[in-house]
Formats: C-alpha cells, structure tokens, sequence
C-alpha cells in the first residue's frame, strides 16, 4: 500500500508542489490580514483545492503525453510508459482529483465554485498547448498563477490588485524557468512535431527569451513591494529570490545543459521558499 502511494506520489510529482503552494499561503494570509481573521476551515479547504487541482493538472499531463514520453529517453522511465500505473489508473486519478477540487471550492464560497472550471480548463488544457504553439511554457505560467489569486479569493471572495500582480510574478517566474525545464528535450520536440520557445528560437535565443521573462518577473517584484507597502524582510526575500533567478541562468549555458535540473528543480524551489518566508513574515511583523 505505502508503496503504491509512494508510486503515485511520484506520478504528480508532488514535491513540485513547493512551486505554487508558497505563493498561495501569501494570498490568502495577505486576505486574512486585510479580513482581519483566520478561518482554519477555510484554511484547509484552500490547501485541499491546491493538492486536488495540482494532481489533477499532473495525473492528466502523464496521460495525455504517455506516447512522447515512451519514445524520449529522459522520460521513458515515468510511471505510465513503464508501466508501473497504466493509463486508465491516471486519467481516473485525473477525473476524481478534478471533481473534489470542484466540490471543495462549493464550501469555500460562489465565485470560487463559478471559477473552479475556468482554473481546470487551464490547469488541464496545458497538456495540449505544445502539440500546436511555442507559448505553451507561458500557459503553464498562467496555471501556476492562479495560486496566489485563487487563494485570496478563498478568504474575501473578491478580486485585489497586490495578489493580482503576485499571480503576474508567478507567471513569469514559472513560466521562464519552464523554457530552461524544455532545453532538453529541443531535439526530441522538434523530430515529434511539438511546440516549444526552445525548438522555435534555438537553444541560444530561448534562455535570451527565458532572461526577459524573469527580468519581468523581477521588475513585478519590486511593484508588489511598493504597492504592498512592505519592508525590509519583504525586500530582503526579494532580493534572494531575484539573485536566484540570475543564479539559474548562470548554471544554463547553451554549450552545457547538464544543470538544467539542479537550475529548474532546487533553485527556484529555494527561491519559492526563501521569498514566501520573508513576505510572509514581512505581513505579520512589519504591517
């Protein structure tokens, strides 16, 4: 049993969870300071719809993709094509995942019940993007973005620029470092007929492409900084999660993509963490 769960565990890549999940707990306690409460229970639905949605989003991309990933080397080895979790098991995964999340967001409040098919359409219609444009890295951007917004709107049901433009740091964040994630495989996608910035610019010009995004992603930083009114522990978490942006793209050289994992995976996870810690201590401490 413990096991099988492990398998399945690893099907969703549930420890990319520390991506979204960090920039959620900042909206929705950004709602609470601004509501002036803490409701546990809506606390624990939110956390509820970021697993249900996440596995949903997962469990379906390994399905959807189980053909390319059979054929590419660096993903012949994941849990359908090799047949450790056969493709039924998944897409039933997807189906129950995506129906708790539905019914969760019932208890928390109406527009998050309305959304709740909007965020899955999204979060699920991304598995198709890169079999018919180059954007797909930015719709998986949009994906993650949701987190922050869809978490503020647990707690006041209603839309606030600062999460706003926290959900725009997540896009571009996730979205440029998705690029670097895809180097690999540029071969791969263009013999197959996929979609991507790398197979579409060049593995060169896509980390240029990639650098903007998170210039952007930087830039968005600072307006939430200011638009926030938050001080220095904000801005310290600021100014570690932006040195390891430019860290990240000093591990990826077009000649060299043998840290693309350690630049994707445990750079931006330490970023997610360090940043959601101080901006969320910054909340509590400083305002």
């Amino acid at each position: 049993m413990f096991k099988k769960i492990t398998q399945y565990l690893s099907l969703i890549k549930f420890s990319h969870t520390i991506f979204a999940m960090p920039f959620a707990l900042i909206g929705f306690l950004l709602a609470v300071k601004h509501e002036g409460y803490f409701n546990s229970t809506i606390f624990f639905y939110m956390i509820l719809c970021m697993v249900f949605s996440r596995s949903a989003a997962m469990a379906f991309n390994r399905y959807i993709d189980r053909k390319f990933d059979a054929l590419n080397p660096r993903t012949k080895n994941r849990e359908v094509p090799a047949g450790i979790i056969n493709p039924t098991s998944a897409l039933l995964l997807t189906i129950i995942c995506a129906a708790a999340f539905i019914i969760t967001t019932w208890f928390i409040n109406s527009i998050c019940f309305y959304l709740s098919p909007v965020a899955l359409a999204v979060i699920l219609g991304y598995s198709y993007t890169k079999r018919f444009t180059p954007l797909c890295h930015l719709i998986l951007g949009v994906g993650l973005s949701l987190a922050p917004i869809g978490a503020y709107l647990t707690v006041t049901g209603k839309f606030s620029l600062l999460p706003i433009l926290l959900s725009f740091v997540v896009f571009t964040w996730s979205g440029g470092f998705d690029i670097i994630y895809a180097l690999p495989d540029a071969e791969f996608d263009k013999a197959n007929n996929l979609y991507s910035i790398p197979v579409w610019l060049g593995i060169k010009r896509a980390l240029k492409f990639s650098e903007a995004v998170h210039i952007t992603t930087a830039i968005l930083l600072i307006a939430v900084g200011i638009r926030g009114h938050f001080s220095f522990l904000y801005w310290l978490g600021a100014v570690c999660f932006i040195g390891l942006l430019i860290y990240q793209h000093r591990l990826v050289k077009p000649n060299d993509l043998s840290k693309v994992n350690l630049a994707f995976g445990t750079v931006n996870g330490i970023g997610s963490l360090v940043f959601s810690i101080f901006t969320i201590a910054d909340i509590f401490i400083c305002k």
